[in-house]
């Protein structure tokens, strides 16, 4: 039988035949070892062949299909491994919030490179807009030009006040969508906001460190009412790097891509080569110091600054 696994629980997998009927199912021992890297071989968006054990209500997963595409980043646990958050992704949506809890310029533009090394169009959603101040919204506006310009779709949202949540729909219409960001960001929140029915548990602020608590514990897909799939993940605290060279990194930002034909070496690191268009850029304003920041903390290994200046280095 075919099936997409629809979550994920390390051990057991839940996964949605095609005539929608749901299985939980296991993988073989053997079928853990060979080649996989990541701490979940199997992941949520994975279209899989699985059997029906004999005499049981359960299956085991004999197949996984090639990805078309993934989101990946290293795993909390085992720094060496990487953890696969969900795969087969038509659109990543990844919410922000300035201050409740502060979603860092570093993390966002983790997020984008792993999202841009496998063509997934990223929707930037700002989400509880309802509640900022001049100086919050000042500073969402200076996000928002940073990243529309070098061809990132921003929008603002709120759950509470149904901001722009025609225009969401709209967009995960038919579509499988992913649903990011850091705990306490309002995703749960916000999904129930666009699908009701779902109901997903939410949780608090903590007042004392301004992050959210989890509310989603692994990542699980929900058939939409209006046509499509959403992927729902835990919240994210840091996004660690993995499965890049440091050489094809600065390929993944759009804006250092347009420029670095330009660069007097064809194999410049835009670090501390002469003539290079990259940091040309950079004293020219075309592109922004805070991209430029999480640029050289990837390509250097260094972890993600998670109050990290909104406005960049």
């Amino acid at each position: 039988m075919n099936g997409v696994v629809i979550k994920s629980t390390g051990s057991w997998y839940l996964v949605r035949a095609e005539d929608a009927s749901v299985y939980k199912c296991r993988i073989r021992g053997k079928f853990r070892l060979e080649g996989i890297k990541s701490t979940n071989p199997v992941s949520v968006g994975d279209q899989v062949d699985f059997d029906l054990e004999s005499k049981k209500e359960t299956g085991v997963i004999v197949k996984i299909h090639e990805r078309r595409n993934y989101i990946v980043r290293k795993s909390v646990n085992l720094s060496k491994q990487s953890h696969i958050i969900a795969s087969n992704i038509d659109r990543a949506f990844l919410l922000i919030t300035i201050d409740n809890p502060p979603t860092s310029t570093s993390f966002i533009d983790r997020f984008l490179v792993a999202a841009e090394a496998y063509h997934i169009p990223v929707t930037l959603l700002f989400n509880k807009v309802d509640t900022y101040s001049d100086e919050i919204a000042e500073i969402k506006e200076e996000l928002c030009d940073i990243y529309t310009k070098i061809g990132y779709h921003c929008m603002e949202v709120s759950a509470k006040k149904g901001k722009h949540l025609d225009a969401v729909k709209a967009l995960m219409q038919d579509k499988v969508s992913l649903f990011s960001g850091h705990s306490g960001v309002g995703k749960s929140t916000l999904v129930n906001a666009i699908e009701p029915g779902l109901n997903l548990k939410t949780l608090e602020i903590s007042e004392q460190h301004q992050q959210g608590q989890h509310s989603t514990t692994f990542a699980e897909m929900h058939p939409l009412s209006f046509g499509g799939f959403i992927i729902d993940t835990p919240g994210i605290k840091g996004f660690g790097m993995v499965d890049f060279e440091k050489e094809e990194i600065s390929g993944y930002f759009p804006e250092f891509f347009k420029l670095k034909q330009d660069c007097k070496f064809h194999n410049c690191m835009h670090i501390d080569e002469p003539k290079c268009a990259v940091k040309l850029g950079l004293e020219d304003g075309l592109i922004a110091p805070s991209r430029y920041f999480s640029y050289l903390q990837i390509v250097k290994g260094e972890e993600e600054h998670f109050r990290q200046d909104i406005y960049g280095a």
